[in-house]
């Protein structure tokens, strides 16, 4: 049933009575005690949700379900030490909890009052609880785009209304014009967060002023670069916060219908989604006439296949209507020209998601965070050789040494850091001295890097540059559209250079021909995606030419990753004449005799690498 805006605020109230306890409030309900468990796609890949309905059955052989209430969540973003249970009021954090710990939880925790601690973080064993609080990896974060990611659970629109939910959007539509959301977007400083960073006040205002009667607004969830996961875990732990941000941008621009363009292989987020769609339209907070204002919009989802030149907006726009991705020529441009060839904005999740709050908080509140050009927080999925994989939200202008030792634990085993991947395909490799700079749009510019939507991969000196090259040069050849010969045929190109190097039959001036056909590329491509392709392979010539010199002179791969620039031997002061090196070796390369030393034939070894990761003596030579 429709609701008004006193309803509305009615029934956040009394949610909040209920739920406060995760806001350190009384509950003002037979509830005493709330068991949250992270329901985002990593803690339930390791069975978060049998968890959940373990706990739920336990609580009622033991008459405790009207007293103790359990909840799934979305991210809480430390997906390293998932899956995560906290409880409250107290805060008790718990970290790589299974199924079969359940019954721990509640006759431990829950009867007995005592703390389960094996399933405590040595960092907080003296005092567990308040875990969100106590652990590094959230202290110099700032979560406003993931703030209730963790907090509510996602398909219950109740939970959401119980923290301010839908009051931007009531805000927006009955005391501000169209031109007043349009400047507070402009004030706030806003920029994109899914790639290239332009001001979203500017892209909403090229809209709001095109002449036309029907308008669209999209959401880019179309998320593919590899080892990104923000907008993702966003739909899932916090659906209704992009439905209120679209629908403000629909009052901001003069739309009455939006389309939300997700990737289908995400089911949790898809399901999210469409859940938190039928709420608000069941509570009148989508369709005609919302909250009694006058104010029409509603909302479609359209599922993509996974293409990764659909992230670039034309090609999404394309792919909405039907047809094939591909990217359109520009001008005209979306505001303009867009969705059905009328004026359309497109804006990707994690920038709808700070709407909402830049409405109800005012834009100084945003532009108070982050760096003169680079304004609030950003939000990056942190892996690779990392300490704890995960989300990490901070201010704009925070170092990347802070982000990579002081928020995810720094580099395991004692390797050395070698390199930062930032904006994924499109993005550059940024090298260990420049651990300082700070993450802005400009600073990683300057260096040859980019924001992009905020994919960070973490490398170590285990890792081959050239071959962290080839890698991404890879995925781009696979996701090319084809329909311009420079990305086409130009990255194909590279690519054929780049395995030619890593398979050791790289030759003088093949550094050079990289350089100059991704010059072409970059000149030459119709989209975003396309002049950036070449971006990895060019910042790690410009900052590992030593590497590929490495590869192409010397026919060696420092890091030993190149199988045909490797080779194994047996130090024979080391060798212990175990065997276990022989037994493993699949082609029978090694021969000797027990308590004598072994030798590899280099005629017959395949460079698998068994005889070395089998070896406990530090025998096996890579070189």
């Amino acid at each position: 049933m429709k609701k008004s805006y006193q309803e509305i605020l009615e029934i956040g109230k009394k949610t909040l009575d209920k739920i406060g306890l995760r806001d350190g409030l009384e509950a003002k309900t037979e509830c005493k005690t709330q068991i949250m468990v992270c329901g985002g796609t990593g803690c339930h890949s390791q069975s978060s949700n049998v968890l959940i309905d373990k706990l739920r059955e336990e609580l009622k052989a033991n008459k405790l379900d009207k007293q103790v209430e359990v909840f799934q969540t979305g991210c809480f973003g430390l997906c390293q030490k998932g899956p995560i249970v906290i409880i409250y009021p107290e805060g008790t954090f718990y970290s790589h909890v299974k199924p079969e710990d359940f019954k721990d939880i509640v006759q431990t925790h829950i009867i007995g009052g005592k703390i389960v601690d094996r399933l405590v973080l040595d960092e907080i064993k003296a005092d567990p609880n308040d875990g969100l609080n106590k652990l590094k990896f959230y202290k110099k974060q700032n979560r406003n785009a993931l703030g209730l990611c963790g907090k509510i659970d996602p398909e219950n629109i109740d939970e959401y209304l119980a923290f301010e939910g839908y009051q931007a959007l009531y805000k927006a539509i009955t005391t501000m014009s169209q031109d007043d959301v349009v400047k507070e977007m402009l004030d706030s400083g806003l920029r994109g967060r899914g790639g290239a960073g332009f001001p979203t006040g500017m892209k909403w205002k090229f809209a709001r002023m095109a002449q036309n009667e029907k308008k669209f607004v999209v959401c880019n969830a179309d998320e593919g670069d590899p080892g990104a996961f923000m907008d993702r875990s966003v739909i899932e732990g916090n659906p209704h916060v992009v439905i209120e941000g679209m629908a403000i941008a629909a009052k901001a621009i003069g739309a009455d219908e939006g389309y939300v363009y997700v990737r289908a292989e995400y089911p949790i987020a898809v399901k999210r989604l469409m859940i938190a769609i039928d709420e608000a339209r069941e509570y009148g907070l989508l369709g005609k006439d919302i909250m009694g204002t006058g104010f029409n919009f509603d909302l479609h989802v359209r599922l993509g296949a996974g293409a990764f030149v659909c992230g670039e907006e034309t090609a999404l726009l394309n792919s909405v209507e039907g047809k094939r991705g591909e990217p359109r020529p520009r001008p005209p441009f979306p505001a303009n020209e867009g969705l059905f060839k009328k004026p359309t904005i497109i804006n990707n999740v994690e920038t709808l998601a700070n709407v909402p709050k830049i409405i109800l908080k005012g834009a100084a509140w945003f532009a108070g965070m982050g760096t003169d050009d680079s304004k609030g927080t950003k939000v990056f999925a942190v892996g690779g050789k990392i300490a704890n994989t995960g989300l990490v939200e901070i201010p704009m202008g925070t170092t990347l040494r802070e982000i990579i030792y002081d928020i995810a634990g720094g580099i395991p085993n004692g390797k050395k850091f070698k390199a930062c991947q930032t904006g994924g395909p499109s993005g550059g490799c940024i090298p260990a001295q420049n651990l300082d700079t700070p993450i802005d749009f400009g600073s990683l510019a300057k260096i040859g890097s980019m924001m992009g939507s905020g994919g960070m991969i973490i490398l170590d000196e285990d890792n081959c540059m050239v071959d962290v090259a080839r890698f991404f040069m890879d995925f781009i050849v696979d996701e090319s559209c084809g329909k311009c010969s420079p990305c086409r045929i130009g990255t194909k190109r590279m690519l054929e250079i780049l395995n030619k190097i890593c398979d050791g039959k790289g030759e003088d001036g093949d550094i050079e021909k990289l350089e100059e056909i991704a010059k072409a590329i970059k000149a030459g491509s119709l989209c975003a995606l396309g002049q950036t392709a070449a971006n990895p392979v060019l910042s790690t010539i410009k900052y590992f030419r030593d590497e590929y010199e490495a590869h192409i002179y010397d026919k060696k791969c420092p890091a030993g990753v190149c199988k045909n620039l490797v080779t194994y031997t047996i130090n024979k002061d080391k060798c212990k004449g175990c065997s276990l090196c022989a037994k493993r070796c699949p082609v029978e390369a090694i021969s000797g005799q027990v308590k004598s030393p072994y030798t590899i034939d280099q005629s017959k070894c395949i460079k698998c690498g068994l005889c070395y990761d089998s070896c406990k003596f530090a025998a096996i030579e890579r070189k």
